[in-house]
């Protein structure tokens, strides 16, 4: 038998085979973060995508090779998030049986969203590593189709069509960044891309506590250190097949930390107001953190996925508005007397700021007997509307000190 190589012909052929069937998101111009980075920075909208996510293209071009035995058995598949729904999305609408292994404790409303595409979710272990073989036990027990999420040359082919829209929609592209997990996807861009586009550059992007993939690369020693943000690209045995590709056609890899993950997701979300995950936070934090090699340069970044947690995302944005400075805690030491609060809140708005919290305490802190101490969290419009703010408050005698230690 015959295996299957990731081409530029595979992908051509499967761009056309799904083309009808799939998003063909836009590529936008980041207008703000090009402004504030000094690069000319444009964002391939998966997010827009079926199912919010790229992995639905690679799941419909492995359905639609099937065998019609294959098709009335049913397939199977390993995930905890987008590979999920892009395979139970496209398999129930042309009429296939899918499964999906979760790991347990999956959140729920991921395991709702995928049961509400039609599939049949089964818990098992304790994330995608741990699953697989259960998953492919499942499979041969069954008599299911095997659906990797990353390593297969359909799926990969499936992924790989976003280079190709990605340069019909701006030819003159000169680097596209790709989040990488299993290595599927840059693998797929970086062949269709290079076959049309020879000079381009392929940037990989991972989480540092999860750089399989840049360790290869790199021939360096791995880092797998605990959750990352950026949970879909959080693979620890990559493809071989993938690999051999990405050091073919890669230019580099680079990796972020996670606060600067989360600080991608946040500038995405607050300056084009896209809502995106932790993966493509991951792609724009390795540009930020390497501008100076993005100069002069057009620059593809892959949104690959807006599918966040919305509790995560609100305490995301909150976690962004401290660090911007826009929303900040002031601690004053009060005299125990009436109208303290009443003069602090009011010269607060008189300055245009809202306060959002207090926290009058008498009991649980170390001022005297006849003082008090007051938390109050305000609402600014950045750090130097804070800092006259504070400067007000201190000129009218009152005894403060902030979080941001102004």
């Amino acid at each position: 038998m015959t295996m299957t190589r990731l081409t530029p012909d595979l992908i051509t052929q499967t761009y056309a085979a799904i083309k009808d069937a799939t998003i063909r998101t836009p590529l936008v111009p980041a207008s703000r973060l090009s402004l504030q980075l000094g690069i000319d920075l444009h964002l391939k909208l998966e997010n827009l995508q079926h199912t919010n996510a790229f992995k639905a293209r690679g799941a419909l071009a492995k359905l639609l090779t099937l065998t019609e035995a294959q098709k009335k058995a049913g397939v199977i598949a390993c995930s905890a998030g987008n590979h999920a729904q892009g395979l139970a999305y496209h398999a129930t609408r042309l009429g296939i049986a899918s499964t999906i292994v979760m790991p347990e404790g999956t959140p729920f409303n991921k395991v709702k969203r995928t049961e509400d595409f039609g599939a049949t979710v089964i818990q098992h272990g304790k994330g995608f590593d741990d699953g697989v073989q259960f998953t492919l036990d499942l499979a041969a027990k069954n008599n299911l189709t095997f659906v990797h999420p990353f390593d297969d040359p359909h799926v990969a082919a499936g992924q790989g069509t976003i280079a190709i829209e990605m340069l019909e929609q701006a030819p003159d592209l000169d680097v596209i960044v790709v989040p990488v997990g299993g290595g599927g996807l840059i693998a797929g861009m970086a062949v269709a891309a290079k076959a049309i586009k020879p000079a381009i550059e392929i940037i990989g992007a991972q989480a540092q506590v999860f750089d399989a993939v840049k360790a290869q690369f790199d021939n360096a020693p791995t880092n797998f250190d605990g959750a990352t943000l950026a949970e879909g690209i959080a693979v620890k045995t990559p493809a071989p097949a993938n690999i051999d590709i990405i050091r073919q056609h890669v230019t580099r890899v680079d990796s972020a930390t996670e606060i600067e993950i989360e600080e991608g997701v946040f500038d995405l979300l607050s300056a084009e107001k896209l809502v995106a995950e932790g993966a493509p936070g991951a792609g724009l934090a390795v540009i930020k953190n390497k501008l100076a090699s993005y100069a002069g340069k057009k620059v593809g970044l892959v949104i690959c996925g807006g599918n966040i947690d919305s509790r995560l995302l609100s305490t995301l944005i909150l976690r962004g508005l401290v660090r911007d400075g826009r929303i900040t805690r002031l601690t004053f030491e009060i005299d125990d007397t009436p109208g303290q609060l009443s003069d602090i809140s009011r010269i607060i708005g008189e300055a245009g700021a809202n306060v959002i919290e207090v926290i009058h305490q008498r009991m649980m802190q170390s001022v005297s007997l006849k003082e008090a101490e007051l938390e109050v969290v305000i609402e600014a419009r950045d750090a130097g509307h804070v800092h006259d703010i504070v400067s007000t408050l201190r000129g009218k005698g009152f005894r403060l000190r902030t979080d941001s230690g102004i």
